[in-house]
């Protein structure tokens, strides 16, 4: 049986399940404006702005400093740089802009919950007590701040 109990994170990590956090709110924000009708160009100038403001280098971080502690050869790694680079791709989508959306809130989520339930977990179990401090030498708290130009999800 599966366990619904919150998985107990290591604090030098926690910054980044944050981030992830507000990667399953855009996906929310997605789906709610299309369930309000919202023109999808309205909901693309926002997801490429969270592309760009804190997905990119949340991505940028995981792939220099996270994944290294499996190694490249490591099928989890594997598997997430693989879905990076799909995400990024999708991001950057200028044609077919309802479509692409919808694949991302799809992926992003999907990608999101992989790596919170199976990939973080093997990495906490590997990762060395210097890796996990650099990590949150890079990565520390931080608040996340919203975009409220268009908060068409309201």
């Amino acid at each position: 049986m599966i366990s619904n109990k919150p998985l107990k994170r290591a604090p030098e990590l926690q910054p980044l399940s944050h981030d992830h956090h507000h990667g399953l709110q855009l996906c929310w924000k997605i789906r709610t404006g299309f369930s309000k009708q919202i023109e999808p160009n309205r909901i693309k100038k926002y997801s490429d702005w969270f592309y760009k403001t804190h997905l990119k280098p949340h991505f940028e971080l995981e792939e220099k400093y996270v994944f290294p502690i499996l190694g490249a050869e490591n099928d989890l790694i594997k598997r997430s740089l693989t879905e990076h680079r799909r995400l990024k791709r999708l991001f950057k989508q200028t044609t077919n802009v309802e479509k692409s959306l919808v694949l991302i809130e799809e992926e992003l989520e999907a990608h999101i919950r992989f790596e919170e339930r199976i990939l973080f977990v093997e990495i906490q179990k590997m990762a060395t007590q210097d890796q996990l401090a650099k990590i949150k030498e890079i990565h520390t708290e931080e608040s996340f701040t919203e975009n409220n130009n268009d908060p068409f999800w309201i």
